[in-house]
C-alpha cells in the first residue's frame, strides 16, 4: 500500500473510531436523563460534537475517542484552540435565543472502551 493510501485508510479509520465514540457518548447521555438537542453541529468556528439539555443545564460536548495513550488521554487533546473555538461555536448557536440555562463545556472522553464524561471541562 502506497504512503496516499495509508494515511487514507488511516483517516477512514479515525473517522470511523470518532463516530462510535459520539454514537456511544449520545447513548450515556440520553441514559442520564439528557436530550440531545443536536449534534455535528457546525458553525464558522468549527463544529460542536453534541449539544444537550438536562433540566436548566445546556452542555455543549467534545467527544474524543482513543484506542492508545501513545498521544495521551483523550482530554488531553482539548487544547486552549480548541476550547476557544467551541465557546465561539456556543456563542454562534446561542445568538438570537433567549436561553436562562446554565451554560456548560463538557468533554467526553472515550479510551480502550471506558466512558469518562468530565462535567465543566473548560469555560
Amino acid at each position: 500500500m502506497d504512503a496516499v493510501n495509508e494515511k487514507s485508510a488511516k483517516n477512514m479509520h479515525n473517522k470511523e473510531l470518532g463516530a462510535k465514540g459520539e454514537k456511544k457518548a449520545r447513548r450515556y447521555l440520553f441514559l442520564h436523563g439528557w436530550k440531545i438537542i443536536a449534534k455535528n453541529y457546525k458553525t464558522p468556528f468549527g463544529e460542536i460534537d453534541i449539544i444537550a439539555r438536562k433540566k436548566d443545564v445546556l452542555a455543549f460536548i467534545e467527544v474524543k475517542t482513543r484506542l492508545s495513550d501513545i498521544f495521551g488521554l483523550p482530554s488531553e487533546a482539548v487544547d486552549e484552540r480548541r476550547k476557544r473555538r467551541y465557546i465561539m461555536g456556543a456563542n454562534y448557536f446561542l445568538a438570537n435565543k433567549n436561553a436562562d440555562l446554565t451554560i456548560r463545556f463538557d468533554i467526553i472522553e472515550i479510551f480502550r472502551g471506558q466512558l469518562n464524561h468530565i462535567e465543566n471541562a473548560f469555560f
